[in-house]
């Protein structure tokens, strides 16, 4: 098949939607299809390079941090698309790409897929004071949007459950987003997590506990810091890897609380250097609820790490309490399981054993790409006005 990808977000951004996507990529050439991107530019211009469709853009900040929206050339780029004749146009993002993307599948006669990673309901804050009143917008477009498609994906049943409230017509599947597992493997890599280690000056035989994210307010990273502070861990640091608009505040709090001698944040580091942070840790450890499926999970967990998350539906049949990992629902099950972690090496490694089980079992590439291909196949082609 010829397969166009869409998203607002692409290579280099990193971020949960275009690891999925460029995964999906990876998995659909292994299996022989011929694939291409439809993403936006950096500039105003479009343009077309190699395998890839760039539709001029502008900076859109004021709608959400990096976003971008379309400008320009979308005329030329739909013909551009419609001439190579995909025989379906799978997008990834319900914005500026969704409007090209469909446009493309009407002129080309392409089925149109769409999957839903992002669960806006918890993002609501970016543009309306009222949640009450942003959960009605935001079921209101997801039901416009998704019902212009042919069929949609969700990555978890949390998410296909909530889409169930909004009244979409059209055939919603799950398909958990596949994971390039060897970047994540236990392999004999020490000599790379102890040059981390050295480089952030972890004591040696300090325990670390380690969160990977976006920090941005709906990650919940502030619950995790003034947990961290009441288990009053003596000889553990808590390691906050990543970026994000709600950082300065998190680290206001690190000093307010007495706890920048504890708590260590990296900033953006590069994708590669990623699998070794995570295996750097002793324990993972996320308070989010506004994952979709949640990838840092998924690669902790490939990574070796037992995990320690505040309970959620897109952590069903993933996290099994005392088998690969916790789950809590207060300050002190927080407390309680993670002195239980680190205080008991052997757990440790027992519950990481069994959670690179889990990922291995669940969540390879390939695996991936051939239920997206199917429901590729199989979706019933509909009358979109």
């Amino acid at each position: 098949m010829k397969i166009l990808i869409a998203s607002d977000y692409y290579i280099p951004v990193v971020n949960g939607v275009v690891i999925s996507a460029c995964h999906l990529i990876r998995g659909l050439e292994e299996l022989g299809h011929e694939v291409r991107v439809l993403t936006l530019s950096a500039t105003a211009r479009s343009h077309i390079d190699g395998d890839v469709y760039y539709v001029g853009s502008l900076p859109a900040g004021w709608i959400y941090p990096k976003a971008r929206i379309k400008i320009s050339g979308v005329r030329r780029i739909v013909n551009a698309i419609a001439e190579w004749s995909p025989d379906v146009i799978h997008t990834q993002c319900e914005f500026s790409t969704f409007a090209v993307a469909r446009k493309a599948a009407k002129k080309s006669g392409a089925t149109l897929i769409h999957t839903y990673h992002t669960l806006y309901e918890d993002y609501t804050h970016y543009f309306c004071p009222s949640k009450k009143v942003g959960k009605s917008i935001v079921s209101f477009l997801s039901r416009k949007f998704l019902n212009k498609t042919d069929a949609v994906i969700t990555p978890t049943d949390k998410v296909r459950r909530i889409l169930s409230t909004y009244g979409i017509k059209v055939p919603v599947s799950t398909v958990p987003t596949g994971l390039d597992l060897y970047k994540f493997s236990r392999d004999d890599r020490g000599d790379e997590t102890q040059q981390i280690r050295e480089k952030l000056s972890i004591p040696e035989n300090a325990s670390v506990v380690v969160s990977i994210g976006r920090l941005a307010k709906e990650k919940n990273f502030e619950e995790l810091l003034t947990y961290f502070k009441k288990a009053d861990t003596a000889d553990a640091v808590f390691v906050v890897v990543g970026d994000g608009p709600y950082r300065k505040k998190l680290e206001d709090i690190t000093d307010e609380s007495g706890l920048r001698d504890k708590v260590i944040f990296t900033g953006m580091i590069p994708p590669e250097q990623v699998g070794a942070y995570y295996r750097m840790g002793d324990v993972f450890v996320s308070a989010s609820q506004s994952e979709t499926q949640g990838l840092t999970y998924v690669e902790a967990m490939a990574s070796g790490l037992p995990v320690l998350c505040r309970k959620d539906p897109c952590l069903d049949g993933l996290v099994e309490d005392g088998v690969n990992g916790f789950q809590y629902e207060t300050e002190e099950e927080f407390v309680r399981k993670l002195h239980v972690l680190l205080g008991d090496r052997e757990l440790r490694e027992k519950l990481g054993n069994a959670a690179a089980e889990t990922a291995r079992e669940r969540y390879s590439i390939t695996g991936f790409a051939r239920s997206v291909a199917e429901i590729y196949v199989s979706a019933p082609k509909r009358d979109k006005k």
